[in-house]
């Protein structure tokens, strides 16, 4: 789209008059100059610049107001007079800063992710200020949230923190459009950035030099892949030791991980996944320096090799704080299922337990966790998950998964708050007492509820009480059958009665609690009648060949062991 950029200057004369065209200039450096003039000589009470762009493709006017100043163009109480400066920043070289530099990217996100810059391009090359400035409001929007934030930790108006960062921001974009003028940024050749890395070192504005040389050399990249690889590739030029290497290192590594930062960016690099879940796995592999070739191109895989020998600290941390970002986001991790879901979140867990270290503290890991955890305990996300499940004891099963791959304390307790009424409702227990599965299939079925359960990390009371419940089902199951009343009758010596409740027991059958006690009693039972040791060491025989009696003992204590039964209480029931 052509266009045409003029600049008309105004100026007010009078405490009430208006604004009236002065003069018209084609350069913007004269029309700023011009305008400081007016009001040095007073020969106006208020001055204004405004940056008209023409579009001959639509032939509309855009403008853009880039400089104002006046003596009545706000009253200021006389006892604010003397109070501190409530800007972010104080002179144009602060807006280079880390801090300037990452609110920038947050203000201004869509725009230059549309225009595939960094932040350190935009604010180093002449051509991006241009643009964003012909964009009209976005750049005048960006000032005033600024000024609005700053404002509501200051007694100054906001319309003079707008005036002080409109002046800040107008002197900063004058000197980028001098020094490109004046071709103060070099033009560095591929292979030549060392030598000028150890050149600009000894200048005192080294660093902006240099970030200007790399903006310039990443003009034309048409990729975020592009660009990364250009910028990874400088890193072999850096100088072995000294100033030198410490200035393009430090570069490269800001303008990573600026490109880091920006979910665009990165989702470009990483390339199409189906969902989130896979895409932060992707990041973890990057951030732990594994093998991640992408199908979007190789940038990714070479910066996971510096990760490898821990190289650029800066962009390892954007990766680290792009990672927890994630995660504490609202957004679903798959939208397949909650069990999905739930797989997911415990693969990025492990693999980030293994990758935490200086750059990812364990604290920050658990935050992170604990608040993607309370998610997932949502009052929709629960029943989401459970109108799934086909029979009641499945509904309990699938909270128990949730269970065991949530963590935070609080989140244990409010989804136990969900179990409860699980196990108590008429129809969990209907499916036990009246359904037709054989009666030890319905007993180990509990029974394996019950132990996920007392494993748990449900609060005390809450795992208490559930557990209890099973325990109060299993024995109804267990009465209505007479299974272990049956045993005991069926059995034609003692060692056999002892030997077949043993095997409910190490066949995960009992739930702990009175079904267990009762069995226990019946093995003591067994175990103190004559007769039980020379039974149970027939029982151990094999091939012809009966064990010793003190292998056979040590066998029994074992088994009792499983049992819940003390080897003490089995030795004194054996010889009474």
């Amino acid at each position: 789209m052509a266009q045409e950029v003029h600049y008309e200057i105004f100026r007010r004369l009078g405490a009430k008059g208006g604004w009236t065209l002065h003069d018209v200039m084609a350069n913007r450096e004269n029309a700023l100059e011009a305008a400081a003039e007016l009001m040095a000589r007073e020969k106006a009470t208020g001055v204004k610049v405004v940056k008209e762009t023409y579009s001959t493709d639509t032939g509309d006017y855009l403008s853009l107001k880039i400089f104002e100043d006046g003596h009545t163009r706000m009253r200021t109480e006389a006892a604010a007079e003397d109070v501190p400066h409530a800007l972010p920043c104080f002179k144009p070289d602060d807006l280079y800063s880390y801090h300037a530099r990452t609110t920038i990217a947050r203000l201004l996100s869509d725009f230059l992710a549309r225009q595939k810059w960094t932040v350190t391009e935009l604010i180093h090359r002449a051509d991006a200020l241009e643009k964003l400035e012909a964009t009209g409001t976005l750049y005048q929007h960006a000032i005033q949230k600024v000024a609005v934030a700053q404002a509501s930790s200051t007694s100054m108006p906001v319309q003079q923190i707008i005036k002080s960062l409109n002046e800040l921001a107008t002197k900063a974009i004058q000197r980028v459009y001098r020094d490109a003028k004046k071709n103060l940024f070099p033009n560095v050749a591929s292979g030549a950035f060392g030598k000028a890395a150890d050149k600009l070192a000894r200048d005192a504005d080294g660093a902006y030099l240099l970030n200007g040389a790399i903006a310039r050399h990443l003009m034309d990249a048409k990729s975020w892949d592009e660009k990364l690889r250009r910028l990874l590739a400088l890193m072999d030029e850096a100088p072995a030791e000294g100033a030198g290497r410490t200035l393009l290192l430090s570069s490269v590594d800001a303008m990573v991980a600026e490109i880091l930062s920006g979910s665009a960016a990165l989702t470009d690099l990483i390339g199409p996944e189906e969902n989130l879940g896979h895409a932060i796995l992707d990041l973890v592999r990057l951030f732990a320096g594994d093998d991640c070739e992408t199908q979007a191109g190789k940038g990714l895989a070479a910066l996971a090799q510096h990760f490898a020998k821990d190289d650029l600290p800066e962009a390892r941390t954007a990766i680290a704080n792009r990672i927890l970002a994630e995660i504490k986001s609202v957004k679903r991790l798959s939208h397949d299922s909650m069990d999905e879901e739930l797989r997911l979140l415990r693969r990025i867990a492990n693999n980030l337990v293994l990758a935490q270290g200086k750059y990812l503290a364990h604290e920050d890991l658990i935050a992170s966790f604990t608040l993607r955890s309370r998610r997932l305990i949502a009052q929709e996300a629960i029943g989401e998950h459970l109108d799934g499940a086909a029979t009641p004891d499945d509904r309990l099963e699938r909270l128990l998964i949730i269970e065991e791959n949530i963590i935070g304390q609080e989140n244990k307790r409010n989804l136990g708050a969900f179990v409860v009424p699980v196990v108590t409702s008429a129809s969990f227990e209907t499916h036990f007492i009246n359904g037709k599965m054989p009666p030890l299939t319905k007993l180990k079925r509990l029974a394996e509820l019950q132990h996920r359960v007392r494993r748990s990390a449900f609060q005390e009371t809450q795992r208490r009480e559930i557990a209890g419940l099973l325990d109060r089902i299993a024995c109804q199951v267990e009465a209505q059958t007479k299974l272990l009343d049956a045993i005991a009758a069926k059995a034609t010596t003692p060692a056999e009665m002892g030997i077949t409740i043993l095997k409910l027991f190490t066949g995960g059958m009992l739930t702990e609690g009175k079904l267990s006690a009762k069995a226990r009693d019946l093995v003591v039972s067994s175990l103190s009648r004559p007769g039980f040791l020379t039974g149970y060491v027939a029982h151990l025989a094999h091939d012809g060949q009966k064990p010793d009696a003190e292998t056979a003992m040590g066998e029994l204590m074992q088994t009792l062991q499983k049992a819940g039964i003390t080897p003490e209480t089995g030795l004194r029931s054996i010889a009474a």
